[in-house]
């Protein structure tokens, strides 16, 4: 995945600059001619366009898809065709509101500052949740970069973002979607019809489409369910229904936020029933995959070597500056100053299938069954699908 690698287990910084989700969003920029001066292409170079579409179906991994063909044929003949299969790295960590923020402005988490999906509002020294967007925070203070729909907005293309009409006004859509049309829908194929009218509009057009529901079952029952298998089969047929309703000139893209792994029973790790662990503890951020974890006054150095030595073998524990300085949260330049009281003291990337649960703060996420967030392939790797509508 990155250039260096922090852990010979596997966990690697994400491809910042060189094929991660920060990068998605310019590059289709480019094919639409809306690139502003000196900002450089991305890993990959589409071909001109017209209309654009970028499909994001959330939870849908690299790895998850490879290794379900016969549930999503489709999607794995695009994946493996070449010149229509990419794979890219999610960031750090691998979360929605995280990766939404790359894609929404074509920034790495270190510089839109959308590093978790619990952090610490500095300002009031309470956690923030980044999906429900729970604190009365600015989202515009709060992620203050022009987003990629606004720039694109400013170069004369028609943007539209389609998604159920719960997240039209949300924290998140005004912190990272600001600069495009909202189009509300809650049914699927309603969605589709709707991305597919936005792509027609306008003399160049680009849409971005979201989906939830694959992620929502892994969480519920797991992605080695059934019940996530069949929902990954519909989007199969979804994603094929949508290229076929294509307008002329037209290219979809088809990409995904994280992938995911199920955590066992016995490899959930109670931070609330851990003495251990909750020593000099003020804060616990992040989800149980991938840790913010905020020190009390000066306990800081004695925090991370507690959890440096309770997680041995099963996370890959950092103070935040050596977390920074390893290209967690960007490339070397890309980390805003201004961000980094957001981070935790000690950040944490769990291996495997681990998990550091907290059965009381936490009570819904501690008893998903799928969960993501660490550095590992499985949750860092995201397909990224190219599908032209040929005249």
């Amino acid at each position: 995945m990155g250039s260096a690698a922090v852990d010979d287990d596997g966990l690697d910084p994400p491809a910042y600059q060189s094929g991660a989700l920060s990068d998605v969003v310019p590059t289709i920029g480019a094919a639409l001619g809306a690139v502003e001066p000196g900002r450089e292409p991305g890993p990959w170079t589409p071909r001109p366009t017209n209309r654009a579409c970028l499909f994001l179906i959330d939870g849908m991994g690299r790895e998850l898809l490879a290794g379900h063909e016969r549930y999503a044929p489709y999607l794995n003949e695009l994946l493996h065709r070449p010149g229509t299969g990419h794979t890219l790295t999610a960031g750090f960590p691998s979360t929605t509101s995280t990766s939404l923020a790359s894609i929404g402005t074509g920034l790495p988490p270190g510089a839109h500052g959308m590093l978790g999906y619990r952090l610490v509002v500095p300002s009031s020294g309470r956690l923030m949740n980044f999906l429900r967007w729970d604190q009365n925070v600015d989202p515009l203070e709060w992620q203050p970069h022009e987003t990629m729909f606004e720039r694109m907005s400013a170069a004369g293309i028609t943007v539209t973002h389609v998604a159920s009409p719960r997240f039209a006004d949300s924290g998140l859509t005004r912190s990272v979607f600001r600069g495009a049309r909202f189009s509300g829908a809650e049914s699927s194929d309603q969605q589709a019809r709707q991305a597919i009218e936005a792509l027609a509009s306008g003399e160049r057009s680009f849409v971005y489409l979201y989906y939830r529901d694959l992620d929502f079952i892994g969480h519920t029952t797991g992605v080695g369910s059934t019940r996530w298998r069949e929902e990954l089969a519909y989007v199969d047929g979804f994603v094929q229904r949508l290229a076929e309703q294509l307008p002329l000139d037209a290219t979809l893209f088809v990409t995904a936020d994280h992938g995911m792994v199920d955590v066992p029973a016995d490899r959930r790790i109670d931070m609330d029933q851990d003495l251990e662990l909750r020593a000099g503890v003020a804060l616990l951020g992040g989800e149980a995959r991938a840790r913010h974890v905020y020190a009390t006054a000066g306990a800081a150095r004695d925090v991370l070597a507690i959890w440096e030595e309770r997680l041995d073998g099963v996370a890959l524990v950092r103070g935040r500056d050596q977390a920074v300085s390893e290209g967690w949260f960007g490339a070397p330049g890309e980390v805003d100053a201004k961000m980094m009281a957001r981070v935790g003291d000690v950040i944490v990337a769990m291996r495997e299938d681990w998990a550091v649960i907290a059965s009381e703060r936490e009570t819904v996420d501690s008893r998903q069954v799928g969960m993501h967030g660490s550095l590992t392939p499985v949750e860092q790797l995201v397909p990224l699908l190219e599908i032209r509508k040929e005249d």
